[in-house]
């Protein structure tokens, strides 16, 4: 529910990697749809760039050629002509976009009914990828009708049951990541996504614990993708921000432009909060972590709020903490996600949150809801 990734911090590792890119084809057709096409488009990354290449069909039949360096993700769409009114035809994810995964080879794509109901030929990578869809469909279709109630309880401004059910949603999704994606790397260590499945596995916040040991259990060539240089390097991150690990000091000015280091904070319990003023669940979130707060503290606890907010909007920032009341110690170098604090942290996605005891040492993580003020009242009485 609450997935914002941050891709951009992988940008460089891609950038040095060397290795042979793989060339593929895409030969896709369509039989007759509702709307008729008017351009196709490709859509992938290859190391550090995002590629787009677009051309228009031709008797019901499109090709794609290119390179990319190893096995990656990607997604065919469809632009329709106008309708008979003249009118544009929105885009539907579900009738007219198709996932691929792409690598060296020849790949045929041929649509029937919809665009996106598709049959994909050609590729060992896709192969398994499509296996993998179909066993995460038992849980995806246990948690639609759940998102669906999420979204009501959002358009009323019911933030209390939002979270509960997010915490609903974030379990089934964890328990899918494990049954799914992380059997799928233990039985498949030398899968073309493998790395893939585990990354999917993985998540946004890393158990350095669990994911090293799958991650070294990888065959050598998944190893070696550019991409898992830059996983690899979130691995590192994450050990050193594991539960019992002393919290890294930064420097941030806060909202007067003054530093402010973590460092100085301690002799106290210490959350550090990291959220911003555009991100819908860490608004919701703010009211039951201003009750955290105000209940304690005056029994040695403070709160460090670090924003994720976008360059040259510091009146929103300001706003989004008067509005909330959020009377704690908050900074940002309003960065969006090349937040410095976020990067050293290994931030991929907010709200998050660390909670140290008063000698530094990160004794919780994540804490959302009750969760929070349970955790604190186990130390301050």
């Amino acid at each position: 529910m609450n997935k914002f990734l941050l891709v951009v911090a992988f940008l460089p590792l891609f950038a040095t990697a060397q290795v042979k890119e793989q060339k593929f084809s895409v030969k896709g057709s369509f039989g007759k749809l509702k709307h008729q096409p008017d351009w196709i488009y490709l859509q992938y990354r290859n190391g550090d760039e995002w590629k787009t290449d677009s051309v228009q069909p031709k008797d019901g039949k499109y090709t794609f050629a290119g390179a990319v360096t190893e096995p990656t993700l990607a997604r065919i769409r469809v632009k329709y002509k106008l309708d008979v009114a003249g009118k544009t035809v929105q885009m539907m994810p579900g009738r007219d976009i198709v996932s691929v995964f792409l690598q060296s080879g020849k790949l045929n794509v041929s649509s029937a009914d919809s665009f996106s109901n598709a049959k994909i030929k050609g590729s060992a990578a896709h192969s398994a990828y499509t296996k993998l869809k179909e066993q995460e469909k038992p849980f995806n279709d246990k948690m639609e009708p759940m998102v669906a109630k999420y979204r009501e309880y959002a358009k009323n401004n019911d933030k209390e049951n939002q979270l509960k059910l997010e915490a609903e949603l974030e379990a089934i999704e964890k328990d899918m990541n494990d049954k799914v994606y992380g059997d799928f790397v233990r039985n498949n260590p030398s899968s073309p996504i493998a790395l893939y499945a585990l990354k999917q596995y993985a998540g946004w916040d890393i158990d350095a614990d669990k994911v090293e040991p799958m991650f070294n259990s990888l065959s050598d060539a998944n190893k070696n993708y550019p991409s898992a240089e830059a996983f690899k390097e979130s691995i590192e991150t994450a050990k050193k921000t594991g539960i019992g690990k002393t919290a890294m000091d930064f420097t941030q000015n806060d909202t007067l432009g003054v530093p402010v280091s973590l460092s100085t904070f301690r002799g106290r319990y210490v959350l550090i909060d990291f959220w911003a003023s555009w991100c819908g669940p860490c608004r919701a979130e703010n009211p039951n972590v201003v009750k955290v707060f105000n209940k304690y503290k005056d029994k040695n606890f403070h709160i460090i709020g670090v924003s994720l907010d976008r360059p040259g909007q510091n009146a929103k920032w300001l706003k989004a903490i008067s509005d909330d009341k959020l009377t704690w110690t908050h900074v940002s170098d309003l960065k969006f996600w090349d937040n410095e604090v976020a990067k050293q942290y290994g931030i991929k996605a907010i709200p998050q949150n660390l909670l140290l005891d008063p000698a530094g040492k990160i004794i919780a993580k994540n804490l959302r809801g009750e969760e929070l003020d349970s955790k604190l009242s186990e130390f301050i009485k």
